[in-house]
């Protein structure tokens, strides 16, 4: 029974649907929290330390000892077991037991005496690509600085002094300055845009099951009566609620991330916020985008659910955009967190000026004001639609 009309009148009907399903509070409140302690808590050191690295040593002399301690030293790598060939080594890395190992070869100190040039070689286990990224890094940077140490000792032994021997074997010295993110915190990086991915994605999909179920459970027509047929005013009713919950969620994300875990933040609390708004409302309008072109509660929610899936590679906070395909590089603008990345990238990590951030603000507001030449296609939908399971 109808108790109230307009605006007001579907916000509380609202607001009695969201509390009698405990699934809205799972994927407005619940999921997103524990999204965010489980990512932040998990990359909490930046970079993962102590990876086990296996090695075998066929030389055991000092200075292949020494080589091992000092790689051992090295934040990312972990020393755990010292195999007795190759083969136990391989199939341990095969296993899962170690990331990588490192082999040194029989003769490698005499070798080095000699100046014959020994070979050292490393195995890493690419299809873990963070852990076989930065494992590669450390052991190729200690093959570089053991083989800097041989010939600073023989430069030595031929009587050449330490300044010259620096000089010669590195002439030129690189002072490396990393830009807003100076610790290379990876939680930095990935965070900022794995949460609000999330979040988008959760948004799209209660966004079209708060509709499409008006379809499905044939209140649909209720719905359009309380807001006397108008579309518009149905959507605003039903999604107000739905807005505000997932704002102040969002909110909690930013000041979580750059108040509490103190992650850089050049833009202020308003653009932040404002972005944050402009996402909700995007990710909003673009579930009820999905439900007017595919009034199917099932494939609404399957390609929102794919859309956002993709929407990681895409953006590009893992796979620069301008290395894509060009066709690819186009098809980036249709995903709102490809947008929402630019903003964070731009406007609050680096702290450029709204000159080099309007364009993507703009693009979340077409995003907001997409659905609007489609409303008449939804108000017919329901008045008019018959469910089909």
């Amino acid at each position: 029974m109808q108790t109230s009309h307009g605006i007001l009148g579907i916000v509380r009907r609202e607001l009695r649907r969201l509390v009698s399903r405990p699934l809205y509070l799972c994927c407005m409140v619940v999921a997103p929290l524990v999204c965010c302690l489980f990512f932040t808590t998990l990359m909490y050191n930046g970079l993962p330390s102590d990876m086990p690295v296996g090695v075998v040593d066929d030389d055991n002399t000092a200075t292949t000892r020494d080589i091992l301690r000092n790689m051992d030293a090295f934040k990312q790598v972990g020393v755990t077991e010292n195999y007795p060939s190759v083969s136990e080594a391989r199939r341990a890395m095969q296993e899962g037991k170690i990331y990588a190992f490192y082999y040194i070869p029989k003769g490698t100190t005499e070798d080095v005496i000699a100046n014959r040039k020994p070979k050292v070689s490393f195995y890493t286990n690419n299809s873990l690509l963070i852990a076989g990224s930065l494992i590669y890094r450390d052991l190729r940077t200690m093959s570089v600085l053991a083989n800097a140490s041989v010939i600073l000792q023989t430069l030595q032994a031929e009587g050449m002094d330490d300044q010259t021997a620096m000089a010669f074997l590195q002439p030129i010295v690189i002072d490396t300055h990393a830009l807003s993110n100076p610790w290379l915190n990876y939680s930095v990086y990935l965070n900022n845009t794995i949460l609000p991915g999330i979040l988008m994605i959760l948004i799209f999909m209660v966004t079209v099951f708060s509709i499409g179920s008006e379809l499905k459970d044939g209140t649909s027509k209720e719905w359009m009566a309380m807001a006397d047929q108008n579309i518009l005013n149905a959507l605003i009713g039903k999604l107000l609620p739905h807005t505000l919950i997932f704002f102040i969620v969002a909110s909690a994300y930013d000041v979580y991330l750059y108040g509490v875990l103190s992650f850089p933040c050049h833009s202020g609390i308003g653009p932040l916020m404002l972005a944050a708004l402009l996402m909700v409302l995007a990710s909003q309008a673009f579930g009820v985008l999905v439900i007017s072109l595919l009034p199917t509660l099932r494939l609404a929610l399957s390609t929102c659910s794919l859309w956002g899936v993709v929407s990681f590679s895409i953006s590009g906070f893992t796979f620069p955009v301008m290395a894509m395909h060009p066709a690819l590089q186009m098809l980036s603008n249709l995903f709102p967190l490809r947008h929402y990345f630019l903003i964070y990238v731009n406007h609050t990590l680096n702290g450029y000026p709204m000159v080099y951030a309007w364009r993507s603000y703009l693009a979340l507001l077409l995003f907001i004001l997409a659905p609007l030449f489609f409303l008449k296609r939804l108000r017919t939908v329901m008045l008019n639609y018959d469910y089909i399971p």
